[in-house]
């Protein structure tokens, strides 16, 4: 795996390009102007994405209908320098007619072990999560 990260603009907009072209922006400008995600919101939309992706997959191989799914993450800083990440809190939202246990053991299994970003981060942050279903 490898990625590429290079100024596009001063003082602090990135891009990442990675081996096949996929990009993504980054910004650190406190002006309110901001042209991508911070690296901080970066590491978010991964844990998102990344627990999302097994879920759907787990689901999937649960036989469970799902037509839909969405996280909206949050998170707590330290303090001081390095500024890590305390507390991650997820809440999911997943559509279809769905078995409850099945949603939470989904989630279990991609928080507590598939998920490559939630096991890296879990070691400065508690990591905690929600769900709701929507028939």
């Amino acid at each position: 795996m490898k990625v590429i990260t290079k100024r596009l603009e001063a003082p602090f907009y990135f891009e990442a390009q990675n081996e096949t072209g996929n990009q993504v922006f980054m910004d650190s400008s406190k002006d309110g102007k901001s042209k991508g995600m911070s690296p901080m919101q970066l590491l978010l939309a991964g844990i998102g994405g990344c627990s999302s992706i097994d879920i759907v997959s787990i689901l999937e191989k649960q036989r469970q209908p799902l037509e839909d799914i969405q996280v909206s993450t949050e998170a707590e800083r330290a303090a001081g320098q390095p500024a890590v990440f305390t507390k991650i809190h997820l809440h999911y939202v997943l559509k279809g007619n769905l078995e409850e246990e099945k949603v939470k053991r989904a989630i279990d299994l991609s928080l507590d072990t598939y998920c490559s970003v939630s096991r890296m981060l879990d070691k400065t942050a508690k990591i905690t999560y929600t769900f709701v279903i929507e028939k």
